[in-house]
């Protein structure tokens, strides 16, 4: 059970049945606060003998005698609170003794006054428990330590390390930023579903379901993009979405299965366009979380006011290889390029995944400063429009920063014949992978467009020089500590 093994959650369940017997119930339904512990302290000494109401959680305790100290934590810090015998009484002073414990919410009415150590304090001339706390803090309150324990028991953790409560404040920072920068450009933000018939917009394994009344198969969406290019279809011109993304594949440092993205489509424009887009956007949301263009990244500085690098693919590839690859290079000809330069490279078949592999361990770990990889081969880019100049390559880009995959954009197709040839080539030649719908929506006609997306958790953890996506995710997938239900 929850509290069995526990001898200070039992302690604490005997002081609740205490206080449920003395008719004094420990769970309140409210309690009206005037002032945050960070109002009281900015508007001192202005506010100095003023009456106040605070609430929050106790983090350290001080019983003495007469007179006892205490300090409460809000979501905007902490603050000291003073009891004294004389001013509470003695009823109320000895029931803090008494029932007080490190993790109890309270309520506190009183003065606000400066200790002679210059301690802004509330000296309290009325107190109430507002929840009572059975299972105790860390001890000594220094907060959890072991990783998996903090991802496991956020709530916890949150309570107890106010920088990671931080962290997470200044994502929800970054979310408005985005919001703000794709409103004043004036784009719509729109919702499209979670769930589909079909797995599509990107190559990955999909999360399958099962809709009972329908008794229908769906699909968790690994991306929402066929959905918004056909609201380019029915007239929107601009349109955005911040959402869930689920991919049914491994969990690292840089991947969770469910994970939040940003898409966004502009009809009439392309690839350069986009990429414009994006080195404003990214310095805005810079400016808005870190408070300047520059942050650091694994030990060195990053500076987004410079104009950010383009490399083409494959030049970035023949560079790291030490040979020239091309479209017309044969697949044994760059496995031999490929396993010089990565021994224990796995036996993998296909000109694409030579490719990647040979990107993923060469090329973008040395990706530091703010670099577009440009032009990728068009086998690799289904959705993709070719490039003017060459019809092998894809009018696509991808941003790296420190060593880091951030976005993803290209010139999308908008021919329905050609994207349906795309479609076949990807799915081996069955139709019934193909999102008809989708084919259907381009052959009424798509505007020409610019399509994005950004990974929002790994973004988050550039701009806070986080080690894992983990760190970055409120509430990280986890495997179960064990396979009861029933609680500790």
């Amino acid at each position: 059970m929850l509290y069995e093994d526990n001898e200070y959650a039992r302690a604490r369940l005997a002081k609740r049945e205490r206080l449920l017997g003395s008719g004094a119930g420990p769970y309140p339904p409210r309690f009206t606060k005037t002032h945050g512990s960070a109002a009281v302290r900015s508007d001192y000494p202005a506010n100095e003998g003023a009456r106040v109401r605070v609430a929050g959680r106790v983090v350290l305790l001080r019983l003495m005698g007469k007179a006892s100290f205490a300090t409460i934590r809000d979501g905007a810090g902490d603050l000291q609170i003073y009891f004294k015998s004389d001013t509470l009484g003695p009823e109320s002073y000895g029931r803090m003794k008494d029932f007080l414990d490190l993790g109890d919410f309270i309520g506190v009415d009183g003065k606000i006054f400066k200790t002679k150590m210059g301690e802004i304090t509330v000296a309290a001339s009325e107190w109430t428990l507002l929840a009572k706390s059975i299972l105790p803090p860390p001890e000594k309150w220094h907060g959890l330590t072991d990783v998996e324990t903090r991802y496991r028991r956020r709530h916890v953790d949150l309570s107890v390390n106010p920088p990671v409560r931080e962290i997470f404040v200044r994502r929800a920072r970054m979310i408005s930023s985005i919001r703000a920068f794709f409103d004043a450009e004036g784009f719509v933000e729109v919702e499209t579903p979670s769930m589909a018939s079909r797995a599509g917009g990107a190559a990955a394994r999909p999360f399958k379901t099962h809709h009972n009344a329908l008794d229908i198969d769906l699909y968790l969406r690994v991306a929402p993009e066929l959905h918004l290019k056909r609201l380019l279809v029915g007239g929107f011109e601009k349109v955005y979405e911040i959402g869930k993304n689920f991919r049914n594949e491994g969990v690292s440092t840089r991947h969770n299965p469910e994970f939040t993205m940003l898409e966004s489509y502009e009809a009439y424009a392309d690839a350069s366009r986009v990429m414009e887009f994006m080195e404003g956007l990214l310095r805005k949301v810079c400016r808005d979380v870190n408070g300047a263009e520059t942050f650091e990244s694994g030990g060195s500085t990053m500076d987004l006011s410079r104009p950010f690098k383009k490399i083409a693919y494959l030049d970035a590839v023949s560079e790291a290889l030490n040979f020239k690859v091309t479209g017309q290079t044969d697949s044994a000809a760059l496995r031999s390029a490929v396993t010089a330069k990565i021994p224990d490279a796995p036996a993998v078949a296909g000109w694409e995944l030579l490719l990647e592999m040979a990107f993923d361990a060469l090329v973008e770990p040395n990706l530091r400063e703010p670099t577009f990889i440009v032009r990728y081969p068009r086998r690799m880019s289904p959705l993709a429009k070719a490039c003017a100049d060459d019809p092998e390559l894809a009018d696509r880009f991808e941003l790296y920063v420190g060593g880091r995959e951030i976005a993803n954009a290209y010139s999308e197709q908008n021919d329905p014949v050609e994207q349906l040839a795309r479609f076949r080539e990807q799915s081996g030649g069955d139709d019934e992978k193909i999102d008809w719908d989708f084919v259907e929506a381009l052959a009424y006609g798509m505007p020409p467009a610019g399509g994005l997306g950004v990974g929002l958790d790994r973004l988050f953890m550039l701009l806070c020089d986080l080690p894992s996506i983990r760190d970055a995710i409120l509430f990280p997938l986890l495997k179960p500590e064990r396979s009861s239900q029933t609680p500790r």
